[in-house]
């Protein structure tokens, strides 16, 4: 599959956190950098996510900030 978005980490399930329509997961890239994405609980199920999975992730934004 082929995937516009440029930004692309490869990175494992660290951990996922339900909730009551969007779960929380936490995926480590290395060297001590976790990115964290709220999806909803349907997507979970959908893609079977579970901690130690290899998943990538897929970052598409209009806006970039940066905060100091």
């Amino acid at each position: 599959m082929k995937i516009s978005a440029r930004n692309q980490i490869t990175g494992r399930v660290a951990s996922i956190q339900p909730g009551a329509v969007n779960g929380s997961v936490k995926v480590d890239i290395g060297n001590g950098v976790v990115i964290t994405a709220n999806i909803t609980e349907e997507a979970i199920a959908d893609l079977s996510l579970a901690e130690g999975d290899e998943v990538t992730v897929l970052i598409k934004a209009s806006d970039v900030l940066i905060g100091k």
